[in-house]
Parts: C-alpha cells; sequence; structure tokens
C-alpha cells in the first residue's frame, strides 16, 4: 500500500527537544521532505539559508503576508517566523510527507487548513523544573531571553492539548521512539 503524505508537525515549547527529535525522524525517513521556515532573525553560527531558514528582511517577510503567501505566521521575540505555502505545496505536490519543527500556534493553523493531511505531535518536558534546567544549561539565551521563552511556557503546554498526539520527552531515545511510531502508523494508514 502506498503511504499517504502527510503533513508531520512536531511542536514544542524551547528545550523540549523538537530539533533533535525532528533531524532524527529525517535520518530515519530518508524520503520526507523537511519545511524549511522563513523568518527575520539573524543567523546563528553554522546555519545556512534555504536550508536551515529562509532568512528574510522584514520587508521580504510583510511582503509574503500581504500576498498570502505564508500558511501561517508568528511574531516570537521581536522577530516573525512562518510557513511557507509553496513548501506545502511541493510536499503534496510530489506525493511526499513533510516534516514541520514549528511553534504551536503555527502547527494549529495548519491543522485548520490542511485537516485531513496533518499530523500534529506535541513534544512536552517532564515537569517544568527540568525545562528550566534544559533552557538554562544549553545557554543560547541571555537572562532576558530565557524568561521570555519561560513565560510563553503556559501557553504553549495549553495549545499542545488539542495537538493530535503528545510525546512526553523524558529520555530522548525513548521520545524519538514513541514519535517514530507514530509517523509509521500515519503514513502506513493504519
Amino acid at each position: 500500500m502506498m503511504p499517504k503524505p502527510k503533513l508531520i508537525v512536531i511542536s514544542a515549547p524551547s528545550g523540549c527537544g523538537k530539533t533533535t527529535i525532528a533531524k532524527e525522524i529525517l535520518n530515519r525517513h530518508p524520503d520526507m521532505l523537511f519545511s524549511v521556515s522563513a523568518t527575520t532573525r539573524p543567523k546563528r553560527g553554522t546555519e545556512t539559508h534555504g536550508s536551515d531558514y529562509y532568512f528574510l528582511t522584514k520587508d521580504d517577510f510583510t511582503e509574503k503576508i500581504r500576498k498570502n503567501q505564508l500558511i501561517e505566521w508568528e511574531e516570537i521575540y521581536g522577530n516573525y517566523y512562518g510557513s511557507l505555502k509553496s513548501e506545502v505545496e511541493r510536499a503534496l505536490g510530489s506525493g511526499r510527507c513533510m516534516l514541520f519543527d514549528i511553534d504551536v500556534k503555527g502547527a494549529l493553523a495548519i491543522k485548520r487548513q490542511y485537516p485531513d493531511d496533518s499530523v500534529l505531535i506535541f513534544i512536552r518536558p517532564p515537569d517544568l523544573e527540568t525545562l528550566t534546567s534544559r533552557l538554562t544549561n544549553r545557554k543560547t539565551e541571555d537572562e532576558s531571553a530565557l524568561k521570555k521563552r519561560l513565560d510563553r511556557v503556559p501557553m504553549e503546554l495549553e495549545k499542545g492539548n488539542e495537538f493530535d498526539y503528545s510525546v512526553i520527552n523524558d529520555r530522548l531515545a525513548d521520545a524519538i521512539e514513541r514519535v517514530n511510531d507514530i509517523i509509521n502508523r500515519e503514513i502506513s494508514g493504519e
């Protein structure tokens, strides 16, 4: 039986491991496309335009909003993030699954626009203490940015209740296995 093309959306609060899980899922499913999001935030370290993100100016991004070229978009921490319609059309048009690594509001916007084609998987932290520790230890934000991320967590956890699946990332290897099992079931149509 031919696998059904699906839009697989992984979302979580910062520090829950969603990007690490998404990268492993792509390793296990080399036929799956990755949705490269657009953003106005500056490039970090070794990030590449068109691979990690489409890095746009605020003017370019707002032009895409005006022309209705984004499925979803949001301003987070002073920068815009969004998913390009052209990315989704590329996946569904080629009959391939596409993986998204995006925020909760963006995930729910995709579900609203593609209710029969999308699968939303929310990654939860084991508890808030563990999440705070993970964010602090990764040392990618100053104290102010860290506080902004933590202030957003209650809203994200609440929105996560609207997802199709919820996976607690208590041990990364176990969380990856659970997410992979969900995806295998979904694309096989079982």
